[in-house]
């Protein structure tokens, strides 16, 4: 080989040692959709360092496409889980949260989605099964020899394959139900007097009432209701292991872990070491609008322009609900661009536009842009903080109630229910956040928030995944607590030992006391009076 060619060499392997501390390979374990997006991020980052990412994604993957031409090499496994399959079981989340939920009390809700969870939990265990039982494609995983395991903590396995493939883990996580995940396997301290538990859509300012509230669904998660299977989990974890096993423990083992919010969004409560906030990682500035899109934007003058998107998971919407938000829009003087993919509304204004895919980031980035209506999912949410754009709420399922609940508790969102909002419900939220320039402000407060760190969230994600590559994991972070029964972790055993030598103190002094004070009894018989 000429000299040139390997002085080039050796300057492109010197470059990437230099960049990243020495490029690794990093083996990831997907979640779908707007998981798959957020971690991409992250993913992208990690390869423009120099490091080498493999995905694991399954022949019936949703979103994850590894025909889509990318710098990130896929590991595409078969599975008998059909791609229908795994989309009704994504359906029927969605449908219980978003039409069920008015329908039911609070136990009947719970115990439901509790029946559902543990069917889409199913099909993550067999996607699971589908690989660590092919012989062949572990072989290659583990003659592969990767740095680090990067996991969506809401979509078990990755732990897994991290302890068979003797790697570190790295989660990425933005929120489990009840915060139970962050608490007892990150051994996260999440009080109760003040942090609201996932789904209560309260803030930390609570009532008594409130906090009745917030206890009642902490004892509910803690101790009623378990979202996955874990006895099932624990029986196949201990068959792959080949040793008595636990899924919470295999998760407590992770070394980091990356939580997708930030402290302009999440409320203050304790954290440790090993848990870093990155919050809109994905956020960067906008870029130019399409012509056709832009010429519509600017035609909107003063008044400005609604930006209008439910996220990637619903695109349409029943006939009867899209005619009533249609007519809401129509009666604004901004122009609407909305996300949508059906049968065009009846009641659609002259000011609306439909798309079924809009450049949602470039458009909240627009100058033009008085107003977002969203979903509240998170990876929106982030986006209309970073431009400083308020939001009318619109939330459907999962996380969406409490991240509108947050963005309220803020003063940057108002919200209307979808299920039972009326035309003029709608117009009024959106007449409120667009008018009132107190939403704005709070908006613009909460974008001073996130762009004013010292280092971006995405740099700080890439950071400690290569930190844990760098030290072959980070122990040293983990608290101590992790190796502790539920007694001792809440000092118990302390307590019952010194109530006891109490006790005995007290029953030590009280013989003494009594022997002390016990009266003689007289000897000698009594003297007869004399008459």
């Amino acid at each position: 080989m000429p000299m040139k060619w390997v002085s080039i060499l050796l300057l492109l392997e010197l470059g990437c040692y230099f960049s990243c501390g020495s490029c690794g390979k990093v083996l990831v374990w997907p979640t779908e959709y707007s998981h798959w997006i957020n971690i991409k991020t992250i993913l992208d980052e990690l390869v423009k360092r120099g490091h080498e990412v493999v995905v694991l994604t399954s022949s019936a993957s949703i979103l994850v496409d590894p025909n889509k031409t990318s710098t990130i090499k896929f590991e595409v496994y078969p599975t008998s889980i059909s791609q229908e399959d795994f989309e009704d079981a994504f359906k029927k989340l969605i449908d219980l949260w978003t039409y069920d939920m008015a329908q039911r009390s609070f136990l009947t809700y719970f115990s439901k989605m509790q029946d559902i969870t543990w069917e889409y939990y199913d099909i993550i265990e067999q996607l699971c099964k589908d690989v660590v039982f092919n012989k062949e494609l572990m072989k290659k995983l583990q003659e592969s020899r990767f740095d680090v395991v990067l996991a969506d903590a809401v979509g078990p396995c990755g732990e897994l394959l991290a302890e068979v493939l003797k790697a570190p883990l790295v989660y990425s996580l933005r929120f489990s139900f009840g915060s139970t995940i962050e608490k007892y396997a990150g051994g996260l301290q999440l009080p109760p007097s003040y942090v609201p538990v996932v789904l209560s859509e309260l803030s930390d300012k609570l009532t008594f009432m409130e906090r009745v509230k917030n206890m009642l669904y902490v004892l509910y998660f803690d101790f009623w209701c378990q979202l996955l299977n874990e006895k099932k989990w624990d029986r196949f974890y201990s068959e792959v292991l080949g040793r008595p096993s636990k899924l919470s423990e295999l998760m407590g083992n992770a070394d980091f872990w990356l939580i997708r919010t930030y402290w302009d969004f999440q409320f203050p409560h304790p954290i440790l070491p090993n848990f870093e906030f990155v919050g809109g990682l994905h956020c960067k500035p906008a870029k130019p609008l399409p012509k056709e899109m832009e010429e519509f934007v600017q035609s909107s003058g003063e008044n400005g322009i609604v930006v209008f998107s439910l996220g990637s998971m619903v695109s349409n919407l029943p006939e009867e609900k899209a005619n009533m938000i249609a007519s809401a829009l129509a009666r604004i003087p901004q122009k609407v661009i909305w996300r949508f993919d059906g049968k065009k509304p009846d009641t659609l204004g002259a000011n609306t536009r439909l798309y079924k895919w809009i450049p949602q980031n470039d458009l909240l980035g627009n100058p033009k842009t008085k107003a977002f209506i969203t979903h509240g999912g998170t990876n929106g949410i982030y986006e209309a903080i970073y431009h400083g754009v308020p939001m009318v709420g619109m939330p459907l399922f999962a996380d969406q109630p409490d991240n509108i609940a947050h963005m309220q508790a803020k003063g940057a969102a108002v919200r209307v229910d979808i299920r039972t909002m009326s035309s003029s419900d709608l117009l009024n939220a959106l007449k409120t956040v667009i008018n009132d320039p107190l939403y704005k402000e709070n908006a613009m407060k909460l974008r001073a928030i996130q762009r004013d760190q010292p280092v971006k969230p995405l740099d700080r994600a890439a950071f400690w995944i290569e930190f844990v590559m760098r030290h072959k994991g980070a122990k040293h972070l983990r608290p101590a607590s992790h190796g502790l029964t539920l007694l001792q972790y809440h000092s118990l055993d302390v307590i019952g030992f010194l109530l006891a030598c109490v006790a005995a103190a007290l029953w030590l002094i009280t013989k003494c006391c009594l022997c002390c004070c016990r009266v003689s009894p007289k000897s000698g018989k009594k003297k007869k009076k004399r008459h």
